[in-house]
């Protein structure tokens, strides 16, 4: 049954993923990859209306999966898949940190789950740049063969822009979101 393979992956990439959302999304592409489910520029606009609707990324994710795999009861079977490994954990953690909070055990654990968490989120941004900025892997013999029109211009651009109006202006996220969509409408559109 679709809804119980659903809940069974999402389930498992909530349960084994740490560093949130942007963490999970190597996991998730992997999975829907497994599972045929789509492709690799259908996961990139997915990874860009996960960012852009409100709520955690990897529950975005999740929903947005669920329901393109299965509609609404689809939809509800991933996001609680995804969303109750944590849900669980929260309380687990709660009840036992306090307890166990000076424990080298623990602080080695956290150190050795950071530097994965970043890799990961490392992973996801290499991920989404080589489907969105780039035509085809970034590692290829044809970036030495077909030059510079083998990057996508206008996604660098946009990139860059909003790297440095995020970076030095410190523009927000959500006016970042709206004026990158417009410009990207009026230079494609």
């Amino acid at each position: 049954m679709i809804y119980a393979s659903l809940f069974a992956m999402f389930f498992r990439i909530g349960l084994f993923s740490f560093g949130g959302g942007l963490a999970m999304l190597p996991l998730i592409f992997q999975s829907v990859q497994d599972f045929g489910m789509m492709t690799a520029a259908e996961f990139s606009d997915l990874v860009a209306l996960s960012q852009v609707t409100p709520g955690p990324i990897a529950v975005n994710a999740a929903t947005y999966v669920g329901f393109n795999g299965a509609g609404i009861p689809g939809a509800l079977a991933a996001t609680l898949g995804v969303s109750l490994p944590s849900f669980i954990l929260i309380l687990i953690v709660v009840k036992f940190l306090e307890r166990f909070q000076e424990s080298k055990g623990i602080q080695g654990a956290f150190l050795g789950i950071r530097p994965v968490t970043v890799g990961l989120i490392a992973s996801a941004v290499l991920f989404v740049g080589e489907t969105v900025l780039v035509n085809g892997p970034i590692i290829s013999t044809k970036l030495f063969t077909e030059g510079i029109s083998y990057f996508n211009g206008i996604p660098i651009m946009l990139c860059a822009a909003t790297l440095l109006l995020s970076g030095v202006f410190k523009v927000k996220p959500i006016t970042l979101m709206i004026v990158m969509g417009v410009a990207g409408a009026l230079l494609c559109g």
